[in-house]
């Protein structure tokens, strides 16, 4: 079975990166979540980062404000795939240095970023990277966009009859 560690630099982030907790769990994906500071806890980072993919680990995402350094760091640091949420803190310039901090990354380490706040397309993203492999979460991927399209019809629908009144 897959697993997705979601980390983030401070206590913080959670209400952001709940969104990605929610959508994995909605999915039937076991969630793993701590918090790993790239400034605060290096030693920490260094041991997850090393380590994740020994403990069943498939994806990371790491949500971070500010200078934004966990994604990258914990990029440079382990072989899985990993997914920065640019967090808009209250230390961020607009979150703008957040998204430019994970967004840019040198060649050789990349980071898959979503939109500022954007943990539930992080959560999706990672599902269908699991779902890649995994019939049985790709089948959930399917019945979820499928949902998607169905309330965007319903919500059509109500919007034409409201206007021939």
């Amino acid at each position: 079975m897959s697993k997705v560690a979601i980390i983030m630099g401070s206590t913080s982030d959670m209400p952001v990166m709940q969104d990605a907790i929610d959508i994995l769990k909605g999915f039937d994906i076991e969630v793993e979540v701590d918090i790993v500071s790239a400034h605060r806890t290096p030693d920490k980072l260094f041991d997850f980062s090393k380590k994740a993919h020994t403990r069943g680990i498939t994806v990371i995402i790491a949500g971070a404000g500010g200078a934004a350094h966990l994604p990258g760091m914990v990029a440079s640091l382990s072989p899985l795939p990993i997914i920065g949420v640019p967090v808009k803190s209250s230390n961020s310039i607009d979150g703008w240095d957040s998204m430019l901090s994970i967004l840019q990354m040198p060649g050789g380490v990349p980071v898959a970023t979503v939109a500022l706040n954007g943990a539930k397309n992080a959560g999706i993203l990672a599902a269908q990277i699991i779902g890649a492999h995994d019939k049985c979460v790709l089948d959930k991927i399917l019945a979820y966009k499928e949902g998607l399209k169905i309330k965007v019809e319903e919500g059509a629908k109500t919007v034409r009859s409201g206007q021939s009144q």
